[in-house]
């Protein structure tokens, strides 16, 4: 049996068999690599301004943090498969929409921070669109499928992630709080549709293959990784599979990775794509906004069962 790869593609020139590379890990583990974007300078500003934030004083960041009204902001105790990640987020939407950017909590006292994600989240929406026609051409999808699977700038969503050696949040204040997870970040899927990921030099991220293998996703300079998400796997009726990636606790040197997640519009139903489903979907039409609505909820706190997932709305085989 073949080993499982990470393939590389490159927007230049994805040839025929870089489509097929991408087809066979889409249908094996959800992640591949993209070169050739033409954003690097932007992606630089990025992350100097990312290193700037977690760097500043805790009082800057604990000033925008995150509650139950708003999940836009600061965290550092979110929760995957009911553990505490060994991270601290801080998360926001769409600034050029007067709309959503109502809904941002931007750090007072770091100058340039802001112009500088505003930059990214254009640079990120622009390449969403871009790895998902990747992604289409190597599933087959005709233009009429492809309007029923899109991208919604105003609906992703950007996040900063900080793994520190070691627990995110002050000794001080650990009472009460769940546990560590045994990774710095538990084994899960991106809600979405496909998830744009900057990562540093330091490693860590896996993905696990279709056989239960873990794959390093090495980190590739001036790369971008890319995830499959529910609504993918979904919209393709199991043939390409949301990734299930975790990430390793830290030993030696902090991690920074941004996640551009790319979803849906807020009010779309996700079905199984009909040229995909071949008049058997195996899973249920459900709104996008309640999915996304549960799984948020549940990286916020304990609710006592697991979180929720895209089998919730899976169709049970006859017999």
């Amino acid at each position: 049996m073949a080993v499982p790869t990470v393939p590389t593609v490159d927007l230049r020139d994805p040839d025929p068999a870089a489509l097929r590379a991408l087809d066979a890990a889409c249908a094996d583990h959800g992640f591949f690599l993209l070169e050739g974007h033409g954003c690097t300078d932007t992606f630089v500003r990025a992350w100097d301004a990312t290193r700037r934030f977690f760097a500043a004083d805790r009082a800057l960041r604990v000033a925008i943090m995150r509650d139950r009204d708003n999940p836009m902001g600061y965290f550092d105790r979110e929760l995957t498969k009911r553990r505490r990640d060994h991270k601290e987020v801080f998360d926001f939407v769409d600034p050029a929409s007067a709309r959503t950017d109502a809904h941002n909590r931007w750090p007072v006292g770091l100058p340039g921070f802001r112009d500088a994600m505003a930059e990214l989240y254009d640079a990120l929406s622009a390449l969403a669109d871009r790895a998902l026609d990747l992604v289409l051409d190597a599933a087959g999808v005709s233009a009429g499928g492809r309007e029923r699977l899109r991208c919604s700038r105003r609906g992703s969503s950007i996040r900063l992630n900080h793994y520190p050696v070691g627990d995110p949040v002050p000794a001080a204040e650990r009472e009460g709080l769940a546990a560590l997870g045994e990774t710095a970040l538990g084994h899960h899927t991106d809600p979405g549709i496909l998830t744009l990921l900057l990562q540093d030099e330091v490693g860590g991220l896996q993905t696990r293959a279709r056989d239960g293998r873990w794959l390093d996703v090495v980190p590739r300079a001036d790369a971008i990784v890319v995830n499959l998400g529910d609504c993918m796997q979904a919209a393709t009726n199991d043939a390409y599979r949301a990734a299930v990636h975790r990430v390793l606790p830290m030993t030696a040197r902090s991690r920074y990775s941004i996640p551009y997640f790319g979803n849906p519009p807020r009010d779309a139903m996700v079905e199984p794509l009909a040229e995909l489903a071949a008049g058997a979907p195996r899973y249920r039409p459900f709104a996008w906004r309640d999915f996304s609505d549960a799984r948020a909820y549940d990286n916020f706190t304990d609710l006592g069962v697991d979180d929720a997932q895209v089998s919730d709305y899976r169709i049970a085989a006859p017999g």
